[in-house]
């Protein structure tokens, strides 16, 4: 009987190529993010930092900067009787318009809030006003509109608040898509004990949507303290009658380009951005109590 001697077989070492892992070439995230990172520093980090330099000078756009501290500041908290009133207008529109827009944002996202042909319809034509309520032309037909009003001191203001108000498809959508991810069983249990319209509204629908009223209100209530053209078109530029439509957007316009006192706008700009700042803060830190997110035991 014969064996046959199998020649030992030698393992061929092949070369495998190194595996790339997530993040090993950070210069390429970095070439896509430069446009945006050359975008932030020139056209916003580098053009605050300018006005914060600004806003301690008398500078007039024609003339050289001229370094005065903190007059700009003094007078504008201490002095200037148009200031405060421009901060009072704006806070009144502030506080109105926003939770006028919140509230009727929401209530026509639920009443479209159904499954049908028309939802889509019904959805562009709600939000159509916020893409040409900024407009001028808008303005002057709200103008015409409200003549009568806008001529009144006590009512001026309303006017503005309603142009707003009617503004409210950009919330409207955001607040039909919140709508949209909250799970029916969570309805049809409700219906199952009994509960109402209005404790399903509140046990149900404000809890699951608080992430959603939370983020349209903080970003309406920076939008508000900036609103500009409807009240600079229905007033006409001048903020009247009385300063009742004098937002601090259309003060701080009329200091800068009007009376060309750029100096003392670059402190009116730095002192809003500033105040938004701070009102955003307590929105987020009272936002722990009433704001609840899924997975939140609490």
């Amino acid at each position: 009987m014969t064996t046959v001697l199998e020649r030992p077989r030698t393992k061929v070492k092949t070369r495998s190529k190194p595996v790339r892992r997530y993040g090993e070439r950070p210069s390429i995230a970095y070439l896509f993010l430069s446009p945006w990172v050359v975008g932030a520093v020139f056209l916003t980090a580098g053009p605050m930092v300018w006005l914060l330099y600004l806003s301690f000078t008398d500078y007039d756009l024609f003339t050289a900067p001229q370094w005065v501290g903190l007059d700009n500041y003094v007078r504008m908290l201490t002095v200037d009787p148009h200031f405060w009133n421009a901060v009072w207008a704006t806070t009144k529109f502030v506080v109105i318009s926003v939770p006028a827009q919140l509230i009727a944002a929401l209530g026509v996202a639920m009443l479209i809030n159904r499954r049908s042909r028309a939802q889509g319809f019904y959805r562009s034509a709600f939000y159509a006003p916020s893409l040409l309520g900024a407009s001028v032309s808008v303005a002057l037909v709200w103008r015409v509109i409200f003549h009568d009003w806008i001529g009144h001191p006590d009512r001026a203001l309303l006017a503005l608040v309603l142009l707003a108000v009617w503004q409210f498809g950009a919330p409207m959508v955001i607040f039909l898509a919140g709508l949209q991810q909250i799970p029916q069983e969570y309805y049809d249990a409700a219906a199952v004990d009994g509960a109402g319209p209005w404790r399903t509204f509140l046990r149900i629908t404000v809890p699951m949507l608080s992430p959603v009223i939370f983020f349209n209100l903080v970003l309406d209530t920076i939008r508000a303290f900036q609103v500009f053209t409807g009240a600079y078109v229905v007033s006409n530029g001048t903020g009247g009658p009385s300063d009742s439509t004098l937002f601090y957007t259309l003060y701080l316009y009329e200091k800068g380009f009007v009376e060309f006192k750029m100096g003392y706008a670059s402190a009116m700009s730095w002192f809003l951005l500033l105040v938004i700042a701070l009102i955003t803060a307590l929105l987020f830190r009272t936002a722990k109590g009433w704001v609840f997110y899924s997975g939140d035991e609490s």
